[in-house]
């Protein structure tokens, strides 16, 4: 199978080194107006550089290729790819408003291309063992999840806020957890150090009688990135970044007390258990996965549809937030 990679900055170049990598796959050409970063990339990968990603897929056979340009030509990149037949993973947002985005996957569909974008989060470990126990009632019933995604301003950044480009990936993952959409949403944030982008914001969704809090942004010096699920049977603790995952079981008893008052009675708190995960990379995963779906003719792990959904939720926190 024939990949290639438009747009080799920040996560580009890492979409390169994983097709040129993976057996079967055979990375034959990279695409970015940098042509130094062009040039070095294509070399280290043995593989071909175009300055202009048109005149990479009129001239190379492509089976399957990463967008990773920035968020305002996602869809006119996509769409000159989808015209050639290629199949698609194309970085997140899928697009820079909903609208944009349904007008990719509409063509996509027509053209019979298999598409997705790139939530990579859902192909980390622990997330995906976190799910399992969800899913499996391990928790009991869910009562809230707080996700927090914060750190310094990345400078590859123009084009976006923060919502948008990196709250995405938890308003996605509190969706996925929960099987369902946010029917109130909430928000506040604003413009603490970056007077052109929003680089703060907090979220508030509510799913049903559940809650999902949201705290993004480019403005604080140490690189958070965790998620905490509440349920009546236990707490779990997640860290994306070492993908660790850690339980913590809530023993109690319902009893009466001295005054025929019911009480909930915990028992003696303990450490939190570490739950065993493989540690992989999970943009390899990703892309695994993806190039599975392309083979096996199947439903991608990631469909656009659900990263529209994610998108719609993000632009409305924005808006929000733009006042």
């Amino acid at each position: 199978m024939n990949a290639a990679v438009i747009g080799i900055g920040n996560m580009g170049k890492h979409h390169a080194r994983n097709y040129s990598e993976i057996q079967d796959v055979d990375l034959v050409a990279v695409a970015d107006l940098n042509e130094e970063l062009g040039q070095e990339t294509a070399e280290r990968f043995g593989c071909k550089y175009y300055k202009n990603y048109q005149e990479m897929l009129d001239n190379e056979k492509i089976d399957v290729i990463t967008i990773a340009v920035p968020t305002k030509y996602h869809k006119d990149v996509a769409l000159a790819c989808i015209e050639k037949g290629i199949n698609i993973l194309l970085e997140k947002p899928i697009a820079a408003t909903v609208e944009e985005a349904k007008e990719v996957v509409t063509a996509a569909k027509a053209k019979n291309v298999k598409f997705t974008v790139g939530h990579i989060e859902r192909f980390n470990p622990a997330v995906i063992k976190l799910k399992e126990l969800i899913d499996k009632g391990e928790l009991g019933d869910i009562v809230s999840i707080r996700n927090t995604r914060i750190g310094p301003m990345p400078t590859q950044i123009k084009d976006a806020n923060v919502v948008i480009d990196i709250g995405v990936h938890d308003i996605d993952l509190i969706n996925w957890m929960l099987g369902k959409l946010p029917t109130e949403i909430m928000a506040t944030g604003g413009n603490a150090l970056n007077k052109i982008r929003q680089d703060y914001v907090d979220v508030f969704l509510k799913y049903g009688n559940v809650s999902g809090a949201v705290q993004a942004n480019w403005i604080t010096p140490a690189k958070v990135r965790r998620m905490s699920v509440c349920g009546t049977k236990a707490y779990v603790e997640l860290n994306f970044i070492t993908q660790e995952l850690v339980l913590y079981e809530t023993k109690y008893s319902l009893e009466y007390d001295n005054f025929g008052e019911f009480i909930i009675k915990f028992g003696e708190p303990k450490e939190g258990e570490l739950i065993a995960v493989d540690n992989i990379e999970p943009l390899n995963a990703e892309i695994c996965a993806f190039i599975k779906a392309i083979k096996e003719d199947t439903r991608p792990v990631m469909t656009a549809d659900e990263a529209i959904e994610a998108l719609d939720v993000a632009c409305k926190v924005d808006t929000m937030v733009r006042g």
